[in-house]
């Protein structure tokens, strides 16, 4: 961590840190979170797809993406898998959702629909990345081309797949991540071939402003150092299971206005 912090402070804040974790990391964190679609599902293959689909409209207004969320989940009857392999372009009745239209979110189901119907899963996909690159970047980098070869000429689905190989701080993949690999009372811990040391915070201006006030982020710019900063700062504080932190700094925001 910066030197400027000395061990009394690095002390006190991990405790108070580690506080907010027991305070937040609870079932109750489900139910205004994007994380609640995950846990509507017994089957894998159905929470990996809603949390997938559920990270990429995460961004704007809490309220707003997760209605939106509800809407695009109707359509789905409910079985996002099921939907999935069976999908085959069809309207959707109109659902939009900010930079993406209809034909955006049309074009990364249809991207899903290749990668389910072929006998893959968004967890095979992720395990062989992960196990050829090694590393969470590497990795990512690896997902934003997979899908790249089937969007690339639509602006609205580039924004709900970012791009890795432009090192942005990927906030909702690593969402996205922290659901699947982490076991707790609010995560789902469905994928044990990413060891829990290995994923990184998911970066948001929220976050950031948090973790440059608790001087644990010099890094001005919120982009993909930025989260490996902070991240590897939380690694002092838990080294096995740093991305808990999420919670505290949600809290911390929460609490310390």
């Amino acid at each position: 961590m910066v030197n400027s912090v000395n061990k009394k402070t690095k002390t006190d804040l991990k405790q108070q840190l580690d506080n907010y974790v027991k305070q937040y990391e609870t079932k109750d964190f489900i139910k205004d979170d994007p994380i609640q679609f995950c846990h509507r599902f017994k089957n894998p293959k159905d929470i990996e797809l809603a949390g997938f689909i559920a990270s990429l409209f995460a961004f704007g207004n809490r309220k707003i993406f997760i209605n939106k969320l509800n809407e695009l989940f109707e359509i789905f009857q409910n079985e996002p898998c099921n939907f999935i392999e069976n999908y085959n372009g069809k309207s959707l009745n109109g659902f939009n959702y900010r930079f993406a239209k209809e034909n955006d979110v049309i074009v990364v189901l249809s991207s899903l629909n290749k990668l389910y119907k072929h006998g893959d899963s968004l967890m095979t996909l992720f395990q062989d990345y992960f196990e050829k690159e090694k590393d969470i970047f590497g990795m990512l980098c690896r997902i934003s081309e997979y899908f790249y070869k089937t969007i690339e000429t639509s602006c609205g689905a580039k924004y709900l797949i970012p791009d890795a190989r432009k090192k942005c701080a990927m906030k909702r993949m690593n969402m996205f991540l922290r659901w699947m690999v982490r076991k707790s009372n609010v995560d789902l811990g469905l994928w044990s071939f990413i060891p829990t040391s290995d994923i990184l915070i998911p970066l948001d201006t929220h976050v950031a402003r948090i973790s440059r006030n608790l001087n644990l982020l010099k890094r001005n710019s919120n982009d993909f150092k930025a989260v490996i900063e902070l991240t590897n700062n939380l690694k002092l504080f838990d080294k096995n299971d740093p991305v808990k932190y999420d919670f505290a700094l949600f809290g911390y925001g929460v609490n310390e206005k």
